[in-house]
C-alpha cells in the first residue's frame, strides 16, 4: 500500500437524525465486500453505538485519530470524537445537534488540508436545524468554500459535479428558481465553470484533454434564436471563449439529445445550464451509484447524491450504495491528485 493509500478518508455523517449514520455503519460492516478504502468517522461513538444497536449491527468502535485510523479500520470502526455531543433521534432533526454537525465538517476540512486525511466525504445535512442554530451559510458547499478560503487565504469557487459510471454532469446554476436562471446565467459564469471543470478533470480524474459538451438553455438550443436568444448571446460566446483557451468545448447543444449512450461517449462532462437539466439524467442513469463531487476546492470532497431521508432513518431501509461510491471516488481522486502534484 502506497503512502497516499494509507491516508484515511475523513467521513462526516451529516445530520445524525437522518440516514448518514445508517449508511456509514452499513458501509463499514460490509467493508470487505465493498473493498472499501480506510476511513474514520468524525462523530459521537455513543450516538453511533445506539444507532448500530437499533439497526441490529454488531460493530466494534475504537476511539482513534487520523494517524491511527488506517491501522484500526479492519478490526474496528475508527471514530475521532467530537467536542460537541450528538443525540440519536432518528427522523427528528434538532438544532441541538448543529454544533456537532458543523464541528465535524470543520475538522474534516482541517484534516484534509493538513494532509492527515486524503479527502473528506460528507454525509447529508438538513439546512433548517442549522439555520435555527444561527448557521450563516446557504448550504454545505458554501461553508466548505468559506473554510477553504479561511485556511488558505485564497478565494474558492466551488462547482457541483454529479459523477456516475455513465455520466458526469455539471450544473452552471444550481439552487435557484427556474424563472431566475436566464438572468443569473452569464457568459462569464459559464466560462468560469468550464475552466474549473476542465482543470479538475485533468488534475483529479486523470483526463489529459477533457472534452466538455455544453448544453443549450432553451429547447433545441434555441433554434438559431427562434426559441430565445440566450443560446446565441450568452452560451455560444462562452463556448468560443473556452475553445480560445484551448479547452475542447462544444455547444450549445440541444439537451434533449445530449444524454443518450452514443452522445455520452463523445464527451467527458456535460455543462448544463440549470439544476434539473444536470441532475435528472445523472440520477436517472445511476441513482444509487452517482456521487456529488465538489470541484474548485483545494481538497477533494465527495458526498452521496441523496439527502437525509429522515422518514427512513434508523429503520434499516437506507442503502449505502451512493456512500460506497463516494468513498471509492474520493480515494481515487485523492490518489490521482497526489500523483499529479508529484509529477
Amino acid at each position: 500500500m502506497s503512502a497516499e493509500q494509507r491516508r484515511p478518508l475523513a467521513l462526516t455523517c451529516g445530520d445524525p437524525s437522518g440516514i448518514g449514520p445508517d449508511i456509514a455503519l452499513a458501509a463499514w460492516a460490509a467493508r470487505a465486500h465493498y473493498a472499501l478504502p480506510p476511513f474514520y468517522v468524525l462523530g459521537d461513538a455513543e450516538q453511533l453505538a445506539v444507532r448500530a444497536r437499533s439497526l441490529g449491527l454488531s460493530i466494534r468502535f475504537k476511539p482513534s485519530d487520523p494517524a491511527s485510523a488506517a491501522g484500526d479500520f479492519e478490526t474496528a470502526l475508527p471514530v475521532v470524537p467530537l467536542h460537541n455531543r450528538l443525540t440519536d433521534r432518528p427522523g427528528a432533526p434538532s438544532s441541538a445537534n448543529a454544533a456537532g454537525i458543523i464541528e465535524a465538517i470543520e475538522r474534516g476540512v482541517a484534516d484534509t488540508l493538513s494532509g492527515a486525511a486524503g479527502a473528506i466525504v460528507t454525509g447529508p445535512i438538513a439546512k433548517k436545524p442549522l439555520y435555527d442554530a444561527g448557521f450563516a451559510f446557504p448550504g454545505h458547499t458554501e461553508f466548505l468554500a468559506h473554510l477553504a478560503q479561511k485556511a488558505t487565504g485564497m478565494p474558492a469557487r466551488p462547482v457541483m459535479m454529479l459523477a456516475g459510471p455513465e455520466l458526469r454532469a455539471v450544473p452552471v446554476t444550481i439552487h435557484i428558481p427556474l424563472a431566475a436562471v436566464p438572468a443569473r446565467l452569464t457568459t462569464a459564469l459559464i466560462v468560469e465553470t468550464g475552466q474549473i471543470t476542465a482543470g479538475d478533470l485533468a488534475r483529479r480524474f486523470a483526463i489529459a484533454s477533457p472534452r466538455l459538451a455544453v448544453a443549450g438553455l432553451n429547447p433545441h438550443a434555441g433554434e438559431d434564436g427562434a426559441i430565445g436568444r440566450e443560446d446565441i448571446d450568452v452560451v455560444r460566446p462562452a463556448v468560443d471563449a473556452l475553445r480560445a483557451e484551448g479547452i475542447d468545448a462544444r455547444g450549445p447543444l440541444p439537451a434533449d439529445t445530449l444524454f443518450h449512450a452514443e452522445a455520452r461517449h463523445s464527451y467527458d462532462a456535460a455543462l448544463c445550464m440549470y439544476h434539473d437539466q444536470a441532475l435528472i439524467p445523472a440520477k436517472a442513469l445511476a441513482f444509487d451509484k452517482t456521487v456529488n463531487v465538489t470541484l474548485g476546492l483545494p481538497f477533494v470532497r465527495t458526498s452521496p447524491d441523496h439527502g437525509t431521508a429522515f422518514a427512513i432513518a434508523g429503520t434499516g431501509a437506507a442503502r449505502a450504495d451512493s456512500l460506497v461510491a463516494a468513498l471509492h471516488l474520493a480515494a481515487r481522486l485523492a490518489t490521482t491528485e497526489a500523483g499529479h502534484k508529484a509529477a
